[in-house]
């Protein structure tokens, strides 16, 4: 999704990784390496679904992310939210560590699969669960598919648009601007300084910008052609269009009345995709929801001002913040 750039900023400065790029390392939370743990689960259809553990402390809260992101985004926000919850996360198929379907088949039912084999997986009983845009979607089906799975969710600007179920639109502004994306760099830090100079990547939190060039790319293998420092994105580029094309398709909207969770809906004030009057018409299906228009943040609000997202999810699930 895309959003508006707000004023000029100075380009963040960049933040070099420690450890090799194409390493992945799973190690204990709280160790002398920052990375979370990290494991992997298989799916019914054969996938290797990257699980990651942030820590904290309180009931778990399981994170899903938007497309074209990956999970490791999230950790500024599991860092806010780390007093009250114990966060988890997962790479939807296609992302960050995540297999990609080799027939191709983006269906987002696909991702509704992703989180509930995470959460069998982690053995986790009625967390809460925090979805941003596809992934808002995705905790929503999956508490479609096994009522009763979450204990309440928190979806910020989920993309489930009315009466359009069964629609797979291949020629859409988003995937056009997918197939347009730039995949590879010459290294990390010049993907880096890159994105930290344009919309909307310019807005993000510039710790959530590092973990997305260090966890949403990968080194280009040198039998590629790779020098050992080029990286190319995880999630191709046209998979992203084609998971934006399916989008419409996955009708969650339909089956809103039977979620009997409560659920609040969240968009940014500045948002120019799911913004209030479509949050409005989810929550007029869903028996149990509030809307919240969060601040000075745009779609992307939980990578942008992770501690003014977190309160309000706090808020959501009932806690002071």
């Amino acid at each position: 999704m895309s959003t508006r750039s707000h004023g000029v900023r100075q380009a963040p400065r960049w933040f070099p990784c420690n450890r090799p790029w194409a390493t992945v390392t799973s190690v204990s939370p709280g160790g002398d390496d920052p990375r979370p743990g990290q494991d992997r689960c298989t799916t019914a259809d054969g996938l290797r679904i990257a699980v990651y553990d942030f820590g904290g402390h309180g009931d778990d809260l399981l994170l899903v992310h938007a497309t074209g992101f990956c999970a490791e985004v999230f950790r500024p926000l599991a860092r806010s939210l780390g007093d009250r919850f114990h966060c988890w996360a997962l790479d939807l198929r296609a992302h960050g560590r995540s297999d990609r379907p080799a027939d191709g088949d983006f269906a987002w039912s696909g991702f509704r699969t992703d989180v509930l084999t995470v959460l069998d997986y982690l053995g986790i009983r009625r967390p809460f669960a925090f979805g941003h845009s596809c992934g808002g979607a995705a905790v929503l089906l999956a508490e479609q598919a096994r009522p009763g799975t979450f204990r309440a969710l928190y979806c910020f600007e989920p993309v489930v648009l009315p009466y359009m179920g069964g629609l797979v639109v291949e020629q859409n502004p988003l995937s056009e601007g997918a197939r347009r994306r730039r995949e590879t760099f010459l290294s990390a830090e010049d993907a880096f300084i890159n994105f930290s100079s344009k919309p909307p990547f310019a807005d993000l939190d510039p710790e959530v910008l590092e973990r997305y060039v260090e966890s949403g790319f990968e080194v280009v293998p040198e039998a590629e052609g790779g020098d050992g420092k080029a990286i190319r994105l995880r999630c191709r580029r046209d998979d992203e269009a084609e998971i934006y094309a399916h989008g419409p398709s996955h009708g969650a909207f339909e089956h809103l009345k039977e979620i009997g969770c409560h659920v609040t809906l969240a968009c940014g004030e500045h948002t120019d995709a799911f913004g209030p009057s479509l949050l409005r018409a989810d929550a007029e299906q869903l028996p149990r929801a509030d809307v919240e228009i969060i601040p000075a943040v745009g779609h992307f609000g939980p990578l942008q001002q992770p501690p003014s997202v977190a309160a309000s999810v706090l808020r959501g699930f009932g806690h002071k913040p």
